[in-house]
């Protein structure tokens, strides 16, 4: 993380039309963020940028024609959450309901939408059904697990160590295998009965085994690659077996279906008002040890997710 600037003592303009300036309170570690630094994400901005994918803060100015009043706290989604201040785009901040504070708010909408997301409008996760999830204490994992439970799933829940499966047991999963000591994760899921819906951030050979495990008609989401490299799925068994693969990229929703996105986030933080979602902040740090919360993102040590106060 050297040589990326992480402290607003910067000379910001006055927002313009569709702009906000934000005084940032909190903001959260995405595994995005160490693809980042490596050049490795489809997004990554060119050197130098100021790292953080969201966060959540007050306005204190609003450019012409905006609606956001300064005062308003907001959730924000824009490149640059790792500042005491930022411009952002005014469609990037979400209101966020008078309850949540900033550090769960900071770390809610790309973990949540992608979750809630990818199970409703692209697995279309029924109640009754079976959902694998692997990775299911890290930060997207955990509202997998969370939202397949609140919508009648039957969730299995993949992490490593018996402390990061009581996380997910917490979460709603019915079922929990530790991949530490697990030889076969197709074969465990299979002995469970199989799955409708495999959800993976983590790809490589526990993405592939978990495909081995998929029901006819099953749906495998593609959400990440924390394992290292993409998973290879053989497409020979989804053709026989009627399975559909879904790629999923939530942020790429800001261009593809903006107005879908939008109300995908106003359902979640209803939900979280009516108490159906409880987020897990796994650790909270100061700004200046954002390097020693990459690490714990880049060693599988944390759960939920990892936020930095500012």
């Amino acid at each position: 993380m050297t040589g990326l600037p992480v402290s607003a003592t910067m000379s910001l303009e006055p927002p313009g039309p569709g702009q906000v300036l934000v005084r940032m309170r909190a903001a959260a570690l995405n595994f995005a963020d160490l693809l980042m630094t490596t050049g490795r994400y489809q997004e990554t901005p060119p050197l130098p940028f100021i790292p953080g994918l969201e966060g959540a803060g007050e306005v204190l100015a609003a450019g012409p024609d905006v609606a956001l009043a300064p005062g308003t706290r907001v959730a924000v989604q824009a490149q640059g959450t790792m500042a005491e201040a930022n411009l952002f785009p005014a469609a990037a901040c979400h209101p966020i309901p008078a309850a949540m504070s900033h550090e769960a708010a900071a770390g809610f909408l790309i973990a949540y939408g992608t979750s809630h997301f990818a199970l409703t409008l692209r697995a279309g996760l029924r109640p009754g059904e079976t959902l694998a999830v692997l990775g299911a204490a890290g930060g997207v994992g955990l509202t997998a697990v969370e939202i397949g439970a609140a919508l009648g799933a039957r969730v299995i829940a993949v992490a490593r160590g018996e402390d990061k499966l009581a996380v997910a047991r917490a979460a709603g999963a019915a079922v929990c295998i530790d991949s530490a000591t697990c030889p076969d994760l197709r074969a465990a899921l299979r002995d469970l009965g199989g799955v409708d819906v495999v959800y993976d951030p983590v790809g490589d050979a526990p993405g592939e085994a978990a495909f081995g495990a998929l029901r006819p008609g099953g749906r495998f989401l593609v959400i990440g690659f924390a394992g290292g490299k993409p998973p290879a799925l053989p497409l020979n068994h989804a053709l026989v077996k009627n399975i559909a693969i879904h790629g999923f990229y939530w942020g790429g929703y800001h261009k593809l279906d903006p107005d879908l996105l939008h109300r995908d986030i106003a359902a979640l933080f209803a939900l979280y008002e009516q108490g159906r979602l409880h987020p897990h902040v796994g650790a909270t740090l100061p700004l200046d040890r954002l390097a020693e919360g990459y690490a714990l993102l880049e060693s599988r040590r944390s759960t939920g997710k990892v936020i930095v106060s500012i």
